[in-house]
């Protein structure tokens, strides 16, 4: 695999592919050529389970009165203080260009 084909496993690992980059593994999925199928594969795979280790080994527990703020908030229909707030448009997950959200 050439370094850009290392770069696309490790975006789809993260799971940030665009349409373009979708494109490009499809492709690569397609190809004739196993080695290189089989290489992609297990570079996704090996990059998925890094941050999966990753993620675990830096993670905390969450304050204990989160818990009771949210469930509060919920029960009130109130968002904490410090949550995002969406408007009418989304970002389509994959390439970033706004959508429109129907309710």
């Amino acid at each position: 695999m050439n370094e850009g084909q290392i770069d696309l496993a490790h975006t789809v690992a993260l799971g940030s592919i665009g349409d373009e980059d979708q494109r490009a593994v499809q492709a690569i999925l397609d190809t004739d050529d196993s080695v290189l199928r089989a290489d992609f594969t297990q570079e996704v795979q090996q990059t998925r389970a890094a941050l999966a280790e990753f993620a675990a080994s830096v993670a905390v527990e969450p304050p204990p009165a989160l818990r009771d703020r949210l469930l509060a908030a919920i029960a009130t229909d109130q968002a904490p203080p410090t949550a995002i707030h969406h408007s009418r448009t989304a970002i389509h997950p994959g390439n970033g260009r706004p959508r429109a959200v129907h309710d």
